[in-house]
Order: structure tokens, then sequence, then C-alpha cells
């Protein structure tokens, strides 16, 4: 492989069938094979390194894929890639297939995506979906005495005295101190996120659109916090005293464990265990126990529907990426409205039914490389301006 000096020199590895092989089904051989390759061509690295980012970025799940398919998908990515590097130079912010990233988001979407009616999708007039920009809100700890405001996504740790150090994703620290026995209230807005460690050293991860209460020590003989609105990942620390999650529908008996809360107000609400054991209990009910890798939703008469899950498609937001398994693109939208504080209003009969969504999305601080891959997802176009963002068949 011959080096080469323009500045899109990496785009040869995306065409390279091994390189892609290695990045979709990393085994013990490929990595020898690249680790050699690397140690005989050191000039190459920061081009393998550039390629891999680019990977990284658009890296889908290629799980139940046939010899056939795995063939099929990396000529339809070098092909792709090919196009891309033939027409560079004309490249425009809006011409989606010709942005690599793009152009093999498309690729390995079109092996998953299940479109119902395509012939009648083709021949509908344009509709428009409408999404605002909405206003930049903060992030708030509510005390007993003050309210302490931050910009950014933060991070709130408490000691096992209740004084709590709290840093922002912009390095920013302060260290306040918080009475023992008021509860405190941390509000995560729509487009913010946030990490909240309790005094006993449980760890809690909170979506956008969240809303916590929570002591700054636990005392008696339980320990317990609420979670009004929203969606948490949690991580309880072993101790004797029982841990307690409320919501306004069902409490959470948490037996040492890690498990996801969704109770967002206008979705479905479900707990989903990852580790150890829970007991769940809706108002007035008898408390059933949870086994890990099974999701427990509520229903509006108070029961429980239980079904075995792939509990990463429900954690993966907590480490900056969504796992969609034929997930309906109205849901996949929904998510992206909280993430980054969007509101769409779909117009003039916008209708998404039967399309479907498999695959990862990361959660990039772009919010147009999230929009450039819905518009690969769906066949649709979009555009921003302002904060207005139209989407259009």
């Amino acid at each position: 492989m011959e080096n080469q000096s323009d500045n899109n020199n990496f785009l040869r590895f995306l065409k390279n069938e091994k390189f892609i092989e290695w990045q979709l089904w990393p085994t013990d051989e490929l990595d020898l094979y690249w680790q050699n390759f690397l140690d005989n061509h050191p000039e190459e690295r920061e081009n393998v390194a550039l390629a891999k980012k680019h990977f990284k970025n658009i890296k889908l799940s290629s799980y139940s894929l046939s010899d056939k398919e795995k063939e099929d998908l990396i000529r339809r990515i070098k092909v792709s890639v090919e196009i891309f590097d033939n027409k560079r130079k004309k490249r425009r912010r809006l011409q989606l297939l010709l942005i690599p990233a793009a152009a093999i988001f498309l690729i390995l979407f079109g092996l998953n995506l299940i479109f119902h009616n395509q012939k009648e999708l083709h021949n509908i007039k344009q509709e428009v979906i409408v999404g605002d920009l909405l206003n930049e809100q903060e992030i708030q700890l509510i005390t007993e005495k003050e309210s302490l405001v931050f910009e950014n996504d933060a991070t709130v740790e408490f000691d096992k005295s209740g004084k709590a150090k709290i840093t922002q994703s912009n390095s920013e620290e302060k260290t306040v101190k918080l009475a023992e026995t008021k509860l405190n209230t941390l509000i995560v807005p729509y487009g913010k996120r946030s990490v909240l460690t309790l005094s006993d050293g449980t760890k809690v991860w909170l979506n956008s659109g969240s809303l916590v209460e929570f002591p700054s020590r636990f005392s008696g003989s339980r320990r317990e916090i609420t979670l009004s609105s929203g969606e948490i990942y949690i991580e309880v620390a072993p101790d004797k005293k029982p841990f307690h999650v409320n919501t306004s529908d069902f409490n959470v008996v948490v037996y040492g464990t890690k498990f996801n809360i969704s109770a967002y107000d206008n979705s479905p609400k479900s707990i989903v265990l990852v580790e150890g054991s829970i007991g769940l209990k809706a108002s007035g009910g008898e408390e059933i126990k949870l086994n890990p890798s099974e999701q427990a939703i509520y229903s509006s008469s108070g029961t429980f529907d239980t079904q075995e899950v792939d509990v990463a498609k429900f954690i993966s937001w907590k480490d900056g990426y969504l796992i969609f398994d034929n997930t309906s693109m109205e849901d996949v939208l929904k998510q992206i409205e909280r993430h980054y504080n969007l509101s769409f209003n779909f117009v003039s009969g916008v209708s998404l039914k039967g399309l479907t969504c498999t695959g990862k999305i990361i959660l990039s601080e772009e919010l147009d490389d999230v929009m450039t891959t819905i518009a690969l997802l769906t066949s649709t176009k979009y555009e921003k301006e302002n904060n207005i963002i139209r989407i259009t068949n």
C-alpha cells in the first residue's frame, strides 16, 4: 500500500477490504496484521488513525449478517468511498452522498432498514417536518438555601460528609456544603446531561429532561431517591440499607444492582435490569422481581409487562450513542429531540409509518452530523436555517 500525500489519503484505507473487515469484525489475526503493517510503515499511523476515527464515528451494529451480506457490505462501502474520492472537489454541504461518513452510513443502514409500502412513499406529495432548536437552558441544583446553575454538562459528587464537588464539562469546579436533613433537586434540561454520585457511592447518570430528588446524606433505615421525570441509569453501591427509587407510578426496591429507569411523560415508563436484582411495586400492587436482561413496562392499569431485551440498547445513551433495533423513526426522532433540545412538528400530514432503524447513531456535538444520518435513514432531505430545521421527502 503506497503512501500518498493528498489531504484525503486516509480514504485508501476506507476502500481497503482488509481494513473494513478489521473495523467491522476484528480478530486476533487481523489485529496482528495491522500491527505489523504499522510497525513496517510508521508514516501511515496518522492515516490509519484518521480512517479509524471515521469508522468509530459511524460504525453500526453489524451482527447477524451472512457471509454473502458481509461481502456485499464491504463491496458497497468501497464503491461509496470511491464515489466520494472522485467527486470530493465538488463537495457541497448538503450533498449527502459526497460526505464519506454519510456514504458509509447509507450502506450500513441500507442492509438493516425496512421500508414498507415503498412505492406509495415515492408517489406522495412533498411533506415537511419542521424542527425548532429550543432555547438553551441550564442545569440546576436546588438546595435548602440556594439554587446553583451550570451552563455545561455537570458531574456532581457527594462525599460521606454531605459535601458536594461539582465539575462542569469545561473543567470548572465548585465545592459546596449542603444541609443533611433536606432533599436536594437536580434538574437536567433537554439538551444537557449530568452524572450524580451520592454520598454512599451510588452513581446516577441523568439523561436529558430529568429531575431527581435526593438527600445530601442518607439517614434512617433505608436509602431513597425520587425520579420525578426523565431517565436515569444507576449503579447502586453495596450497603446494609436497602435502596429505593420512587416514581409517580411505581417504586423500585434495589437489592444491589445496575439498572435503567425511563419515566418521560410522553413515553411508556419502563425499567431495564442490567445486573443484580430489583423488586417493582405499583401503587396498591404486589411486588414483582425482575431478572437481569429483563425489561418491565408499566401500563396504565397499574401492572407490568416483562420481556427479555438487549440491555445495551437501553443504557448506551450514557456513553454518548444510541442503539436501535427495528426502532420506529418516530421514536428515533423523539430521542434526538431530548438529546439536542429540539422540537419536531409533523406538518402537511408527514408520516413515517413503516420506517424502522437498526444500527447505531453517535451523539455528536455537531447536530448537522446527526441530522445528516437521519436524512439518510429516512430517504429525506433536511435544511437548517437559524433555529429552524426542515425535513422534506
